[in-house]
């Protein structure tokens, strides 16, 4: 089983800056996507970014697009999620969550490993 450890969350300004982190480890060989969800109070949880490990390629939200940014450390074997200009819609709890499948990343719905999520506030 794979653990992801989310960390990175926090108050920032409208406008302002947050990166978040995922470290993840375990039987991370059985694992080939990794993604960013968010939920806010009353709303479902959405997709916001992912990682495929096998083609490098990545996905993001359009209400995240040229705003938030994912990467990998493989090193590290940490994931990565950039959040510039954020917005009043942004605060939410951020999950990294991973995927055994091979469907495309954005295949929001095939993710069934998940991390204990950070929160995220936007506020002036």
């Amino acid at each position: 089983q794979v653990q992801l450890v989310e960390s990175g969350g926090g108050l920032v300004q409208p406008g302002g800056s947050l990166s978040l982190s995922c470290a993840v480890s375990g039987f991370t060989e059985d694992y080939h996507v990794i993604g960013w969800f968010r939920q806010a109070p009353g709303k479902e949880r959405e997709g916001v970014s992912c990682f495929s490990l096998a083609d490098l390629s990545t996905s993001y939200a359009d209400s995240v697009k040229g705003r938030f940014t994912i990467s990998r450390d493989k090193a590290l074997n940490t994931v990565y999620l950039e959040m510039n200009g954020l917005e009043p819609d942004d605060p939410a709890v951020y999950y990294c969550a991973a995927a055994g499948n091979t469907l495309p990343c954005n295949y929001w719905s095939g993710y069934d490993a998940w991390g204990q999520g950070t929160q995220v506030t936007v506020s002036s």
